[in-house]
């Protein structure tokens, strides 16, 4: 928190005091208090970014009439990938603010793993002149294991250079959960580096004594819990448990029952990847609060978990309330129920488009980042001598994978796709310009018929997945990455159908989140024309070669067997490639 001057402290005193106006003031509203659970109709006074009067009649140089609205104390989202949102920083605050969400608790380890240090640096900047409050933690596992081609490497050292940035907590979300068990050398002095302050956590399925020893370790949050006995072990060993729903995980409604007077203090709640189509049609944080109210969580928990449980989790002990002293981060909603917001104040300010276009302009990084040559078809032949095959199986809702095993005709010494046992190609092709690795393999619960679809967004090292059933398809929807520097590409019949270009790092566009929007539906179209049945068959394949969330997942290495932290034996590559 920034010292404050004695005049300043004196403003807000008599301001409080009510012995002189206050600067803005919403009038005559309904105060939700998150602690007790009562409304009560008062004023609320502000003093540039800090509350400074609650439960009086004010005064102030700018007024808001409350009649009919409630007040709730700004949403914090604890745990989330801005480059998932598919747009930059600034254009993520201005999509995501008006639905509440006043700070936002990111780990910029999709730049990072393409950029390094430079695309965290471009982060912090770009928080300097956001209007909401964006806290970038430092990533932890650039890469994220040692079985991929990242474009960039980060060490303890290198995040050490990194630290003392005023949008800095800690260190963000600790993947690599097999390295701190094993206690490897480089976790180690991450850990230590990071050992007096904050550290999130990542540690899907992970139970009993080895939890026991990753928590030990100093790490405080888990957002990866999906079940209620997962959950409920984490909150007994002491974790705070953030829980998520983005565009591809969600775990809302299985830990709805979570959220009680008992608990309600130690969750909160997170998004973790959620993209601009989603936002639009369902909304952030407003749309959880809002299911989980429905679902039957008692109400003033569910605001409590949005807002004071979340700050302290991370030690924001300036924000999570309406009180005088606090941070002036207020959500006005007209129904507290259905959590529809109606005007948002962030750090004092009335949130409008004229705030947003006064901000400064944060200069986009990693514009050519896409390295890769191009492919042939042959590229994704699979050479095989048997039919017996372990297949990633997509889980709809669920970024965990299964390890199937199908038996695959072979066909002039090489295995096809095979789409009665919807087993179709996935390979990921590195991007970096590093190796020039191919990582092939089958993939089985798209429902995909004919064509490809690919992505230059892939967890979380990014090389190009490509996931198909023809091959020169898919040899297209790549290449057709390549020359727009990233993105998303549909082909069929040796068409592109649908494409979205994400120049900035490969991860991001370049324009509006409108735009981005508009062009997610073609998208999702081209792809359903295709034969996928996944809801989000983008971000779905953006998973597919994340190396540490259990069960089997495919790196530009080759298959990884996520439960033994080991590479499967590559199959032979056509031509000698990867």
């Amino acid at each position: 928190m920034t010292a404050r001057s004695p005049a300043e402290i004196a403003r807000f005193i008599e301001a409080g005091r009510g012995t002189a106006p206050a600067d803005l003031v919403i009038k005559g509203v309904q105060l939700l208090d998150v602690i007790t659970g009562a409304l009560t109709r008062t004023d609320i006074a502000m003093v540039g970014e800090r509350i400074v009067g609650t439960y009086g009649e004010y005064s102030g140089a700018q007024e808001i009439d409350g009649a009919g609205l409630f007040a709730v104390p700004g949403f914090i989202d604890t745990h989330l990938h801005v480059e998932s949102s598919l747009v930059t920083p600034l254009e993520f605050d201005r999509c995501v603010l008006p639905h509440g969400v006043t700070t936002a608790i990111c780990d910029p380890h999709e730049i990072a793993n393409v950029l390094g240090a430079e695309g965290i640096a471009y982060f912090q900047r770009c928080a300097e002149e956001m209007v909401m409050d964006l806290r970038v933690q430092l990533s932890s596992c650039v890469p994220a294991t040692s079985f991929e081609t990242a474009g960039a490497e980060l060490a303890a050292p290198d995040l050490a250079l990194l630290r003392g940035h005023e949008s800095g907590i800690g260190l963000a979300e600790f993947m690599n959960f097999p390295g701190v068990l094993f206690a490897d050398e480089g976790c180690l002095a991450k850990l230590s580096l990071f050992s007096d302050g904050h550290i999130d956590g990542h540690a899907p399925l992970l139970r009993g004594r080895d939890l026991n020893g990753y928590i030990a370790a100093g790490i405080r949050t888990e957002h990866e819990a999906t079940g209620l006995e997962e959950a409920r072990e984490k909150l007994m060993k002491g974790m705070s448990v953030l829980i998520r729903e983005g565009s591809v995980s969600k775990d809302l409604h299985a830990l709805i029952p979570l959220i009680s007077a008992d608990t309600s203090a130690f969750l909160a709640f997170c998004t973790d990847d959620r993209n601009p189509l989603d936002i639009a049609e369902e909304g952030h944080l407003d749309y959880m609060i809002a299911e989980a109210i429905r679902h039957g969580a008692p109400l003033h928990h569910v605001y409590r978990v949005a807002s004071w449980s979340a700050a302290n989790a991370f030690g924001l002990t300036d924000r999570g309330l309406i009180a005088p002293g606090r941070r002036a981060d207020i959500v006005l909603v007209d129904n507290l129920e259905a959590c529809s917001v109606r005007q948002v104040i962030s750090a004092g300010r009335l949130v409008t488009p004229e705030l947003f276009a006064a901000r400064g302009h944060v200069a986009p990084v990693g514009m050519d980042s896409v390295k890769a040559r191009p492919v042939t078809a042959e590229d994704f032949r699979i050479p095989a001598s048997e039919s017996a095959t372990r297949v990633i199986g997509v889980v709809p809702g669920r970024i965990i994978t299964e390890d199937i095993r199908l038996d695959l005709d072979l066909i002039d010494g090489e295995k096809r796709a095979d789409l009665e046992k919807d087993a179709v190609k996935v390979c990921v092709v590195e991007r970096h310009g590093r190796n020039g690795n191919i990582g092939r393999g089958f993939v089985h619960g798209f429902g995909m018929k004919r064509g490809a679809i690919a992505s230059s967004v892939g967890h979380d090292s990014h090389n190009i997945t490509v996931v198909g059933v023809d091959e020169a398809d898919m040899a297209l929807a790549v290449n057709r990455l390549i020359e727009m520097r990233g993105g998303f590409a549909v082909a069929d019949g040796g068409e592109v159908t649908a494409e979205l270009a994400l120049p900035v790092a490969g991860l991001m566009a370049d324009t509006t989140f409108e735009d981005v929007h508009d062009a997610l539906i073609p998208l999702r179209a081209a792809a359903k024309a295709l034969g996928v049945k996944l809801a989000e068959p983008f971000l779905q394949v953006a998973f597919l070669p994340l190396p540490v969330i259990p069960h089997l997942k495919i790196t530009d290495v080759g298959l990884f067997d996520v439960n033994a932290f080991a590479l499967l034996e590559p199959a032979p590559a056509p031509g000698g490639n990867g």
